[in-house]
């Protein structure tokens, strides 16, 4: 059966799971699909959660009830093959499209579980609270309001992206931690009147295209242009639609030592970088930019001992330390001395959201809403809870 066909047996019902309200494929006879455990399975209509039964006393009730547990295990059976099949067929089955439907409105603000690294412990927090943490952990003090608040939006989405597929239980069993490499800087004691107000407008507010979730991805400052995702993560799945490279006004007001950066690297930290990413040599002798899309490193050459590697900039910055290689729009990157050189402009790897633009185009008045959609052009910003 063709993944067309496979569908129009499905009608889509609701499952909430863990507060996240989401849209799924879910056959509708005999039952309702539920999620126990991290398992979907079914339930007959009218049950209880659990594993009790609400058959009536006598011997011809008890016979009925264990025909029907009998009946909706083979159904059991039988959509957890067909989905196995349709997996194996090249076609989504219906969890994997449930990851992907996962945009409704909330009846109300979701709660969440927040790990802190600092104390080893687990608090429940409104998600509202947690993004003006995350909106004061991540911009500096003293900012416009707008910027903010459209930082706000930009986590705001980050973080429903990233619960929607575990978030950080598997790390923490929490469903998000204070750490920045894990999710995203967490700084409540930075907090200040602006920031709530600016979270408060935008309350509820995140980007969808298509009616799913975007990647919420930010950074510093992009050096006058952002990037697609593939050149400035090295992103391995396919290019989402909605990110774009964009010009960026972020330059007018970037402040020197963010603007411009350089590093003297040590061949042994080069050699370890490129060992952790399975492209070693045996020692390093030179390096090039292989090749440049949006004025960015996106593929660099790196030799030595007569051999050549060639790896993703992206990928080469992060495993070489982020906070020596600042981007990868370089403007210098060779080896002198046994020593890697290397400098450029921005900070991040900038894809999506320009802190320092934002911060701008703030400045020239631009709404929230109006900041994200210039870094965002094609998603609609919609409220999911007021």
């Amino acid at each position: 059966m063709g993944c067309s066909e496979s569908k129009k047996r499905l009608s889509y019902r609701k499952v909430t799971w863990e507060g996240l309200s989401r849209t799924a494929y879910a056959p509708l006879p005999p039952g309702k699909l539920m999620r126990q455990g991290g398992i979907f399975m079914l339930r007959r209509n009218g049950a209880r959660g659990g594993g009790g039964s609400r058959s009536g006393s006598g011997s011809g009730s008890g016979a009925r009830s264990s025909y029907t547990r009998l009946m909706l295990s083979l159904v059991a059976v039988a959509i957890v093959a067909a989905a196995i099949a349709a997996t194996m067929a090249g076609c989504p089955g219906p969890e994997q499209e449930l990851a992907e439907r996962v945009v409704d409105r909330f009846s109300s603000e979701p709660k969440l579980t927040l790990y802190s690294h600092k104390t080893d412990k687990k608090t429940e927090i409104g998600l509202e609270e947690y993004i003006t943490g995350v909106v004061a952990g991540e911009m500096k003090p003293e900012w416009p309001k707008n910027a903010y608040a459209a930082q706000a939006i930009v986590a705001r989405t980050f973080t429903l992206e990233l619960l929607s597929r575990g978030g950080t239980r598997d790390l923490h069993g929490a469903d998000i931690c204070d750490n920045h490499v894990h999710a995203q800087a967490y700084n409540p004691d930075n907090i200040t009147q602006t920031i709530k107000d600016a979270v408060r407008m935008t309350r509820g507010e995140v980007m969808i295209y298509r009616n799913r979730y975007v990647k919420g991805w930010f950074s510093a400052s992009c050096g006058g242009r952002t990037t697609n995702a593939k050149t400035g993560l090295a992103y391995k799945g396919k290019e989402p639609a909605y990110i774009k490279s964009v010009s960026c006004k972020e330059s007018r007001i970037t402040p020197p030592e963010v603007k411009k950066w350089s590093a003297d690297i040590d061949s042994e930290t080069v050699l370890q970088a490129l060992k952790k990413l399975g492209k070693p040599l045996p020692n390093l002798s030179g390096a090039q930019i292989a090749k440049r899309v949006d004025n960015r490193a996106a593929v660099l050459r790196l030799s030595g001992g007569g051999k050549k590697v060639e790896i993703d900039g992206a990928d080469f910055r992060v495993a070489v330390g982020p906070e020596k290689m600042r981007s990868i729009w370089l403007t210098q990157f060779e080896v002198k001395d046994g020593r890697l050189i290397t400098s450029g402009t921005g900070f991040g790897h900038g894809v999506g959201l320009c802190q320092w633009g934002a911060n701008e185009l703030a400045r020239e008045n631009s709404s929230p809403e109006e900041i994200v959609k210039h870094y965002f052009p094609k998603v609609t910003i919609k409220r999911l809870w007021r």
